[in-house]
């Protein structure tokens, strides 16, 4: 799809290119035909240091060849490739076609290596040497920068080895995360909590639902203003995985420390985590590496199998 809003701003780049290749065109040709006012000795009259003076010669045929050969360069390229504002040139190429070609071609190359694991369930998966070796492969070039290279996530990032897990940690789970993405979201509740010292009180009950320190007090009052949250994590705030909503009992915090001023900025301003889908990036097959990969690294829960590796047909 054009990068382009409107018409007018293709229309420009085009008139902006051509013109100025037709103004490369007409200036080579004055040059060539326009005669300076010279003196007798061929030269233009201008004179340096009393004996360096500027000759009338004109353009070395070679230089000129080369400038007209650069400009009907520019002229096919701008035919057969991008250039001129919306047109895709007569080969249609881009660079995500290439890069998509590229991408099919390696995964052509690397499907006989895939075909080794058809038909093997996770847990076999994670106990083959060599599928983890390319699921650890897979992680590092595309997860670790933001779960991490030892996968225990960090500020904003869940870590993926402890065994809480907002989504699910079964195979299908993971399968399912991976192919799909997830959007977590948590709505700005201050408005519905009541006033800034009700957010502070229900704040203190949070942290004491984890044993984190707080204020018994302010714990007491905020219980019955928390009902507004139970609707996504729980009575008992253990959350609900089917919203991804986080376990607040469990003293693990994706998002920084369990203190009051986080929590209190949780509950008036909101947060929205991204993880992005890769089913467009790797293939089944590779999914289903990387989703054993990440069940075997210590926090992986049993339950329904990811859909087994099919035998690699590309």
């Amino acid at each position: 799809m054009s990068d382009f809003t409107s018409n007018f701003w293709s229309v420009y780049v085009t008139v902006i290119t051509i013109g100025g290749i037709l103004a490369c065109v007409l200036l080579l040709w004055f040059s060539g035909k326009t005669k300076a006012l010279t003196a007798s000795d061929n030269t233009t009259g201008h004179v340096w240091d009393e004996d360096l003076r500027e000759m009338n010669n004109p353009l070395p045929r070679w230089w000129v060849g080369l400038f007209i050969i650069t400009v009907l360069f520019s002229l096919a390229y701008l035919f057969l490739y991008p250039g001129l504002g919306s047109y895709k040139g007569s080969l249609n190429w881009s660079q995500t076609g290439q890069f998509e070609r590229e991408v099919e071609k390696g995964n052509e190359q690397t499907a006989p290596i895939y075909a080794a694991f058809s038909g093997m369930s996770t847990e076999q998966l994670a106990k083959d040497a060599n599928a983890m070796a390319i699921g650890d492969r897979l992680f590092m070039n595309n997860c670790a920068q933001c779960h991490g290279s030892d996968a225990r996530g960090s500020k904003g990032f869940p870590n993926l080895v402890d065994g809480d897990w907002l989504w699910g940690g079964s195979p299908a789970m993971i399968h399912e995360t991976l192919v799909k993405g997830r959007v977590g979201v948590m709505p700005p509740m201050a408005a519905a909590v009541g006033t800034p010292d009700d957010v502070r009180n229900v704040a203190h009950y949070v942290l004491s639902l984890s044993g984190s320190p707080n204020d018994s007090v302010r714990a007491n009052l905020g219980k019955p203003k928390f009902a507004v949250c139970a609707a996504c994590h729980g009575a008992d705030g253990k959350g609900n995985q089917a919203l991804g909503a986080p376990n607040l009992t469990d003293n693990i915090w994706v998002s920084g420390a369990g203190v009051e001023s986080h929590i209190v900025s949780m509950i008036t301003n909101g947060k929205t985590n991204v993880m992005p889908a890769w089913a467009d990036k790797f293939t089944p097959e590779q999914i289903n590496v990387l989703t054993a990969y990440v069940w075997g690294l210590g926090g992986g829960q049993p339950g329904e199998q990811a859909p087994a590796a099919a035998a690699a047909t590309r």
